[in-house]
């Protein structure tokens, strides 16, 4: 399942529009924080999405700016995603994890030096995505954005704490 492709659709539910005009809404929803699409790849799934017969060009205007809309194969394939993606637990692939598996090959300072700097970055985010709720909601964003900001700062708060208790197993030789 691609979160892109829900993204682009979900976007165009409301009505036709640009590439352009995708990025903006998914902007105002935050997706950069809790997601990586990266919004090269908007126009690219435009073009796909229409080749494949969920969208429809309603109007191709100068300089490339084609609007879009969703047709009704569209509605039923994002449906379709959407609630694959409620249904559906995967694992959350963070690179962390994967430099966790080899912190034996790294010295007690080294470790302990990336965890203080991950932990003051942690705190960091924590801090700033309390604070991106109300931003988010007085640029028109829908209540259910912050509960994903929410979500989002939860599971910031639950690294963070392990950090803090990981620094003091390295600190006393208990890990790695």
């Amino acid at each position: 399942m691609s979160s892109t492709r829900i993204l682009i659709l979900g976007a165009l539910l409301d009505g036709p529009m640009n590439g352009y005009g995708v990025r903006r809404r998914l902007e105002v929803m935050g997706v950069e924080s809790w997601t990586n699409v990266a919004f090269g790849s908007i126009y690219h799934g435009l073009g796909k999405m229409a080749d494949e017969g969920l969208l429809e060009v309603v109007e191709a205007g100068k300089g490339g700016k084609v609007v879009y809309a969703l047709t009704d194969l569209g509605r039923t394939e994002f449906h379709r995603l959407l609630l694959g993606a409620w249904h559906e637990l995967r694992p959350i692939v963070d690179p962390f994890q994967v430099a966790m598996t080899f912190m034996d090959r790294l010295e007690k300072q080294e470790i302990l030096d990336a965890l203080h700097g991950r932990m003051a970055q942690l705190r960091m985010r924590v801090e700033t995505m309390g604070h991106m709720t109300g931003v988010k909601h007085a640029h028109g964003a829908p209540q259910h954005v912050g509960e994903n900001l929410g979500l989002q700062r939860a599971m910031f708060q639950a690294q963070l704490e392990w950090v803090e208790q990981a620094i003091a197993r390295v600190e006393a030789d208990q890990l790695p």
